[in-house]
């Protein structure tokens, strides 16, 4: 009988090798019963399951064993199991991430879109962006979204505040950073299938609008009012490709060997 081929982790877990996986359910479900009773008395306490998209006919076997369910991606499912009652498996990630921009030039006018697809008619001015893409730092991500709503290209400043939000789509939770943006540029051209509206407004006017939400008022406020924490490189430890680190620029100033502003 064919071995499955798998690795142990530091948590004596037991990862399978899905390259190595069979294409045959009939083959596979002798296999894993075989390796399950040997993983069993070596004394292992999770297996790690994933199940490559077109291998997907063995994951009844897997069920049927008792493997669950953990996260699923656009190409495969990871299913795991516990081989000792009440082992530790990580949670999978839990949470979106998103970034919105307080875009606001010289002239003391704030950046703001209206979306099309909203609960009402009545106009709703929000400040432009949207969900970070996987691997995407913070700054990038949020000057990319005011950049794809709006046309204008900016310079980050700092985090102006964060919102934690329970409850998010397909029940998971959801943290929206608010960042403090300067305008590269003034033109805008707004994304027509999202976007019904975009514009340069008054700060005040914004402030003092019937049109514009409680916390909106509260993060603008906010952004005209605190210098927040800014991107920061910490000598010795930051990777600027992996890392992201934001501290307020006050601490830098009494660091100046050991951290900078980027």
């Amino acid at each position: 009988m064919h071995v499955l081929s798998a690795t142990e982790n530091p948590f004596r877990g037991i990862v399978v090798n899905p390259q190595d996986l069979p294409e045959d359910p009939q083959a596979f479900q002798p296999q894993l019963a075989h390796a399950l009773a040997d993983w069993r008395d070596r004394g292992l306490r999770v297996v790690w399951l994933e199940v490559p998209i077109h291998k997907s006919t063995l994951i009844p076997i897997a069920v049927a064993e008792g493997f669950r369910f953990h996260h699923a991606g656009t190409d495969y499912l990871m299913l795991t199991l516990q081989l000792e009652e009440g082992a530790f498996i990580p949670p999978y990630a839990t949470h979106y991430i998103g970034a919105g921009g307080v875009v606001i030039n010289e002239g003391q006018e704030l950046l703001v879109v209206c979306e099309k697809h909203r609960r009402n008619d009545r106009p709703y001015y929000k400040l432009p962006g949207g969900a970070l893409h996987p691997g995407e730092h913070l700054t990038e991500g949020v000057m990319r979204e005011v950049l794809e709503e709006t046309g204008v290209r900016t310079r980050f400043e700092n985090l102006v505040c964060f919102r934690h939000w329970h409850g998010y789509r397909y029940g998971k939770s959801d943290i929206y950073f608010v960042c403090r943006l300067s305008p590269l540029n003034h033109d805008i051209s707004k994304q027509d299938e999202e976007i019904e509206e975009c514009l340069w407004m008054p700060v005040d006017d914004y402030l003092n609008s019937d049109y514009v939400g409680i916390f909106n008022r509260h993060i603008v406020r906010a952004a005209l009012n605190d210098l927040g924490p800014v991107p920061t490189f910490v000598e010795g430890y930051s990777e600027p490709g992996k890392h992201e680190i934001f501290m307020p620029a006050v601490y830098q100033e009494a660091e100046p060997d050991s951290i900078k502003r980027l």
